[in-house]
């Protein structure tokens, strides 16, 4: 056998330098220390080359080209994407060895439907769990990791993800509490924000968005004697459903203004509640002289184009002098009114506050009930009870001889996938010495009107329904605040 010995290898030409005798060839390098490539270079493996005796680096080799369909086993050093969309399987580990290592994933996000059970091998454990017991992965789009440790743990799960999100031209965007319903993404904004828009769907349709506009609701009235105060109005109620929006149950008032969204930040304004009527506070009414205790009127909630209207607040009750009415004021939906003094006799009747201002189609709200006349020589004494604030599906209840007027009620959407009531009137005050019981709210967080028992307040509207506040009563005088709005947007996201 000849051999023979260089200390270099000096290049003659070209770019390219070839050791080995090709196909078939081995070249042995056999040195202490062997040196590949020199600062700056790359050292590659040829295409189609494998390598071996370098050990794992704490990853799996994904087996793309075998997509598994049933119970199969698995094997150190592989990854599997496991289709569960035509049942239920199996993955069996392989027998444990220190540092083993298996991962699989769900292959199209069937895992909710159709599980993936991982066992063990024999009595091999899973994450120190009981001998032999298995794991099962139910969860669209879950994956996980395992390396195997010793006989006191087994199998240990370093990685589990869950990653269901598919890539799409869908609409994307931002702000708000996010929430899902099916293939729906809704924003509920509870208080100023923005809603930002990222990406627009391929699908013209789907930039159509849903939307809920609920400004927030009039405060009750106060009362200074024994008078009642005027139920607050409900903030106006604006609805729309885009046709590929889903088909949940829309409220009555559904059809405002469409809204095709584009790319940008929509400012979001959330009302805040109307003020509570107390002494001194509120607008005085047509012809009044002086504060006469009116709750204060709603703030507007606003997305894009829309804007709905702040309940009108509700009428203040009178003292004995001089000759005032005090209607509720207009709004999304009008407030109650107190009922009017003339000082002497009997005075006309006087109407609640007038919903639907300014107004739109379909109409935002209803109007407040009215109250009847009251003059020192005049009786039964329940005409100084005081009507409730419309709401948005309702008119408010006059003052009768039954006492104060209940608010009128609001309207339902299901537009974050639960039917929710909103935008109900407040409830009219108590009047002394006859009428002891405040009026109830509408359905839809109208807060409850004040008895004349103390100490009873008047209720405020709930917070992000629009209610209306109760109004205030003898011995309760003061009104209650009005419920702030919401903004919830809704749009097809896949």
């Amino acid at each position: 056998m000849s051999k023979i010995e260089v200390d270099a290898i000096t290049e003659q030409s070209g770019t390219t330098l070839t050791t080995g005798g090709g196909a078939g060839k081995t070249v042995v390098v056999d040195a202490t220390t062997v040196t590949l490539g020199r600062c700056g270079g790359t050292v590659a493996l040829a295409s189609g080359a494998s390598q071996t005796g370098f050990g794992r680096t704490g990853t799996v080799d994904w087996q793309t080209a075998s997509i598994k369909t049933a119970t199969f086993t698995a094997a150190n050093g592989e990854g599997y994407f496991a289709n569960t969309a035509g049942g239920a399987f199996d993955m069996n580990l392989p027998a444990g060895s220190a540092g083993a290592i298996v991962s699989v994933q769900d292959y199209n996000n069937t895992f909710d439907s159709n599980a993936l059970t991982v066992k063990p091998n024999g009595t091999e454990k899973i994450n120190g769990g009981t001998a032999g017991g298995s794991v099962q992965l139910g969860t669209e789009g879950e994956g996980i990791t395992l390396v195997y440790i010793d006989a006191t743990v087994g199998w240990r799960s370093i990685q589990d993800n869950v990653f269901a999100d598919q890539g799409s031209t869908s609409l994307l965007a931002s702000g708000g509490t996010i929430t899902t319903s099916g293939d729906y993404k809704i924003h509920t904004f509870t208080g100023p924000g923005s809603f930002c828009v990222s990406q627009l769907s391929g699908t013209a349709a789907d930039n159509v968005v849903s939307y809920l506009v609920v400004a927030a609701g009039g405060g009750g009235g106060y009362t200074p004697g024994s008078w009642g105060g005027g139920g607050g109005g409900a903030g106006g109620f604006r609805e729309f459903r885009g046709t590929n929006s889903g088909c949940y149950a829309v409220s009555p008032l559904n059809g405002a203004t469409p809204i095709t969204v584009t790319v940008q930040g929509y400012p979001i304004v959330v009302g805040g509640g109307g003020t509570a009527g107390a002494s001194g506070s509120g607008p005085s009414g047509p012809g009044s002289p002086g504060a006469m205790g009116c709750g204060g009127q709603g703030n507007p909630s606003v997305f894009s184009t829309v804007t709905s209207a702040g309940g009108g607040y509700g009428g203040g009750g009178q003292p004995t002098s001089p000759t005032r009415t005090n209607p509720g004021g207009p709004g999304g939906s009008g407030g109650g009114t107190a009922s009017p003094y003339t000082g002497g006799g009997s005075a006309p009747t006087s109407p609640g506050g007038t919903g639907n201002t300014p107004p739109v189609s379909p109409p935002q709200g209803q109007p407040g009930g009215s109250a009847i006349g009251h003059g020192n020589n005049t009786s039964p004494q329940y005409q100084r009870a005081a009507s409730g604030g419309g709401g948005a599906g309702a008119a408010a209840s006059n003052q009768t001889s039954g006492g104060a007027g209940a608010g009128g009620a609001g309207v339902s959407t299901s537009i974050t996938g639960g039917s929710v009531a909103r935008a109900g009137g407040g409830g009219g005050g108590a009047a002394s010495p006859c009428s002891s019981t405040g009026a109830a709210g509408g359905t839809g967080g109208g807060g409850a009107g004040a008895p004349t028992t103390s100490p009873n307040p008047a209720t405020a509207g709930t917070g992000n329904t629009g209610g209306g506040g109760g109004g205030g009563a003898p011995s309760n005088a003061n009104g209650a605040a009005g419920g702030s709005g919401i903004v919830i947007i809704r749009y097809k996201f896949r």
